[in-house]
């Protein structure tokens, strides 16, 4: 891949709405949205790949770097090739990736990155309601299970919480993630045209 994405990153807690909003954003013209769990659950449970996303994530664990980033990397190759994302033209929305500090580093070379949305989720409570609600919703078996749930508040407050710090401050805005999906939206939204 030549030269950087220019990308706004979705961050925030697991329930904090992030792939939401991403889905929302990256349908206005000039933005492609792309999750990373997605690309993730869209692998063949059979596949070697697949069978490796499935080992961590079904104990609530982050994928490791390496096979995150390579797939990543892989993925949005297959999207520029197929013409489904233009670099050139559209800001790629991003959710669910960096996850932790040192995919932030890794991503680097990869992203110009004009913004970090954090969608700021002060009840954790609120955010596992959510989880559960997705989880009938969407059929998120990860999302059912309470001892995963807690594993991942536990994983994104050590390893995940720290990317905030990667970025400057100036790049970073805040968002509570307990408002109305509509005004979370709104917020976002003054955001971004700030930097596109």
């Amino acid at each position: 891949m030549a030269g950087k994405f220019r990308s706004i990153l979705m961050f925030g807690a697991p329930g904090s709405g992030k792939g939401t909003q991403g889905k929302v954003v990256g349908t206005l013209p000039g933005f492609y949205h792309l999750s990373c769990g997605d690309v993730f659950r869209a692998l063949d449970p059979k596949s070697e790949l697949g069978k490796v996303f499935l080992e961590f994530s079904s104990q609530g664990k982050l994928v490791p770097d390496n096979f995150t980033i390579d797939l990543w990397q892989d993925h949005v190759q297959r999207l520029v090739d197929g013409r489904r994302y233009n670099p050139e033209e559209q800001v790629l929305i991003l959710d669910g990736i960096p996850r932790n500090a040192a995919q932030a580093e890794l991503l680097q070379q990869h992203l110009d990155v004009l913004l970090l949305v954090y969608l700021e989720a002060r009840d954790e409570a609120q955010m596992v309601a959510r989880l559960r609600r997705r989880a009938l919703h969407e059929n998120r078996l990860d999302d059912a299970n309470e001892d995963v749930i807690k594993r991942r508040f536990q994983e994104y407050d050590a390893e995940s919480r720290p990317v905030l710090n990667v970025y400057p401050p100036e790049r970073v805005y805040k968002v509570d993630a307990g408002l109305s999906p509509l005004e979370v939206l709104e917020q976002i939204i003054a955001g971004v045209r700030r930097v596109v």
